[in-house]
């Protein structure tokens, strides 16, 4: 399922910025991310809520109306915008310059994903968030973001040959990670023709123990696993899958595979690799590749 990295892309995407959700309760869902996953609330109005897990100034985009997720995509790269529109267009893709986006976002591009028709906004840069410092449960960052496609190819070759991702795995002939920095993924897709939308959101936890220390605050909060902890196979991070109040999935993982040297192609090594070195190949659909520790749950593979 793999492709050629594509060598000069239009542009080059160097991290998932934000991800936008809208809710029909605006309330209920800015409860969930500030007081259960500890994210800053940084602007709000009656309409919607910018929050954020770091300096920038949003991480997650909450805007009031018909429950919907990944209902828009925030991209940082690494091309002046003024450049990244020339190339773009000369690709021959239609995109928006805006300025009325978001606060923190002042200039920024707008495109529409193949397939899906979800608004992808490019950007330089985002304001400061004004947020110093960690509380003890706040998640690192945005990790990555998994989405249906019913055309997968067609998507996989928009991502790296459009806006300079690299394929990382694939499982089996329907599911695949793709990179934009060191991390092992920023965005995943699953062929389906059964469904669309958001297949889960990502957060990263500094280490197991982090982990475990929101788990227990999830679980005093009525917040219950779907599934996990567990270890993946493509990606080799642990695991674990809840839902927030609007049904939907959250995962929140930790040591997260990292290329620091794609010239020389390998995953940097860890005990619970396969191979040494491991490099990115496409897994058999197999026990051990959806969860190495042991149990599946079937709905996460249905598509």
């Amino acid at each position: 399922m793999s492709s050629p990295d594509a060598s000069d892309p239009a542009v080059r995407v160097s991290k998932l910025g934000y991800v936008g959700f809208e809710t029909s309760d605006l309330d209920r869902m800015i409860e969930y991310y500030t007081k259960i996953l500890d994210f800053s609330l940084v602007e709000r109005s009656a309409q919607g809520a910018y929050l954020t897990t770091t300096f920038d100034h949003h991480s997650v985009v909450l805007t009031r109306g018909d429950t919907k997720a990944r209902s828009t995509v925030g991209y940082e790269i690494w091309e002046p915008l003024d450049d990244a529109q020339r190339r773009l267009r000369e690709a021959g893709y239609e995109v928006q310059r805006r300025t009325d986006i978001a606060p923190g976002t002042p200039d920024v591009l707008v495109l529409e994903e193949p397939s899906t028709g979800i608004p992808l906004h490019l950007f330089s840069a985002q304001d400061s968030s004004g947020v110093e410092g960690y509380p003890p449960l706040r998640p690192t960052k945005l990790g990555h973001v998994a989405a249906f496609t019913s055309a997968l190819a067609p998507m996989q070759k928009f991502y790296q040959d459009l806006l300079g991702f690299k394929w990382s795995d694939t499982v089996g002939d329907f599911f695949v990670f793709l990179r934009c920095n060191a991390d092992h993924h920023a965005a995943n897709f699953m062929a389906s023709a059964k469904y669309n939308g958001m297949h889960h959101i990502a957060y990263e936890m500094r280490d197991p123990n982090h982990l475990i220390t929101m788990l227990d605050h999830l679980g005093r909060n009525g917040y219950r696993l779907h599934w996990g902890p567990g270890r993946h196979g493509p990606g080799h991070n642990l695991f674990t899958y809840h839902r927030d109040p609007d049904g939907n999935t959250i995962e929140l993982f930790t040591q997260l595979d990292v290329m620091h040297d794609d010239a020389r192609g390998y995953w940097e090594p860890r005990p619970w690799h396969e191979s040494f070195p491991l490099r990115p190949r496409t897994w058999e659909v197999d026990l051990a590749t959806v969860n190495i520790w042991g149990p599946i749950n079937p709905e996460m593979l249905d598509h």
